[in-house]
């Protein structure tokens, strides 16, 4: 039985998110006697590009393709158009141009799956995806009112893939039935841990703070779901509470969109705490694991994060976790027994958690501990790509993809 080809299609315009990595760590984990992943990015390789290639995962770029509703992302121009290529599209350009160009592309491909991981992938994939007679897989990772897993997954997905109980679509224009399924995120929950002193007094030094300062990590892309102000004023109530402790916030990541102004907003909202001093936008950093088990304690302040890896990549390396109790996160947290969860409207609910953290060692390393251990037992990349090969499976017979009386692509 010949493998069948599976396409990841990104933009190749935009940071390294969470979905670009658990998505390419899924295929760089695909059975390749049973499936065969194919990425394929939009305009231009960029930074996931190069992500997908370091798994050794083959790339396509499809330069010259518009997509639907697309703006121009890092490095284009005023017009909308990065060097040479074509970004954006309104629904006519989409339907005489860009669709038809996506269909021939699947075809060409000899792709039997299609696998989608956001927004613009979807609505721009799934029509092309059912006009190729080909199945869709609809990886849903955003909010459970969001549109279109609601109105155009229940129409044109084969299948849907929630990343939480939480995000699973609130009104589907019809009943999803089986098509639904939770499937978590993957995480390499095999990493060597780091020393955690050594890596305190490493951040410590680079941002010049005490070797006993406390730090107090963001990390992730800046974008308003993720609320790194709230992050900011969440470290200003720390730092009121520790008078005698030097209090530092460390914003790991970047704006999700360039000139969003998100990392100026933040540094506003320190300056206007009284915080200037002791908050520090770190940018991104890959690796992050030494960043991460350096920090006393990873504050998770997303506010309808459908399943973040933030949390669980910290919980993984030992560094305890306080985050709302808001999206997904009490899905991965037990409250007091791996990690904290607090009312996501106040930046001093994080208080009490961190301050118990602090001044409980032994507390604090069973918590850890738990943690970990939780965080092994149940989100590692191997169930992950075994449920999703399970779901691929119930796409095809065991002779390859095919529909009603055999025939090789045909739509079900």
């Amino acid at each position: 039985m010949q493998p069948v080809k599976v396409l990841f299609p990104f933009a190749g315009d935009t940071v390294l998110g969470g979905s670009h990595i658990s998505a390419m760590q899924l295929a760089a984990g695909l059975d390749r006697a049973r499936y065969r992943p194919l990425v394929l990015l939009h305009f231009r390789d960029g930074v996931v590009g190069d992500h997908a290639r370091s798994l050794g995962l083959e790339v396509e770029v499809l330069a010259d393709i518009p997509l639907l509703g697309a703006r121009g992302g890092a490095g284009s121009t005023a017009t909308g158009t990065a060097t040479g290529t074509a970004t954006g599209t309104g629904l006519a350009g989409y339907l005489w141009r860009s669709l038809p160009a996506l269909v021939r592309t699947i075809r060409a491909s000899g792709a039997g799956i299609v696998h989608t991981q956001d927004g613009r992938m979807h609505a721009n994939w799934a029509p092309a995806t059912r006009l190729a007679r080909r199945r869709h897989v609809w990886h849903h990772r955003q909010d459970p009112g969001a549109f279109g897993v609601n109105r155009i997954a229940p129409l044109l997905a084969d299948r849907i893939i929630s990343v939480s109980e939480f995000s699973r679509p609130s009104h589907p224009l019809r009943p999803l039935g089986d098509r639904l399924q939770v499937v978590r995120s993957p995480f390499d929950t095999g990493i060597a841990r780091p020393d955690r002193a050594a890596c305190h007094a490493e951040l410590a030094a680079e941002i010049g703070a005490p070797a006993d300062a406390v730090l107090l990590g963001y990390f992730g892309l800046l974008n308003a779901r993720k609320r790194p102000v709230h992050f900011v004023e969440a470290v200003a109530a720390i730092r009121d509470a520790l008078p005698g402790r030097a209090v530092h916030g460390l914003i790991f990541g970047q704006p999700e969109r360039a000139g969003d102004g998100l990392d100026a907003a933040c540094r506003q909202r320190a300056r206007d705490l009284g915080l200037a001093d002791r908050l520090h936008l770190m940018g991104f950093r890959a690796p992050i694991d030494r960043a991460m088990a350096g920090v006393d304690a990873t504050l998770v302040t997303a506010l309808g994060e459908p399943f973040g890896r933030t949390l669980i990549e910290a919980m993984c390396l030992g560094t305890p976790v306080v985050a709302t109790r808001h999206g997904g996160n009490p899905e991965a947290i037990e409250d007091g027994v791996t990690g904290f969860l607090v009312d996501p409207a106040d930046p001093a609910a994080f208080v009490a958690p961190v301050l118990r953290l602090l001044s409980d060692p032994d507390g604090t390393a069973r918590l850890t501990a738990a943690a970990r251990a939780a965080v092994i037992g149940t989100f590692g990349t191997e169930a992950h790509v075994t449920r999703i090969m399970e779901i691929y499976d119930s796409l095809r017979p065991a002779a390859g993809i095919a529909g009603p009386g055999g025939r090789e692509g045909a739509y079900a």
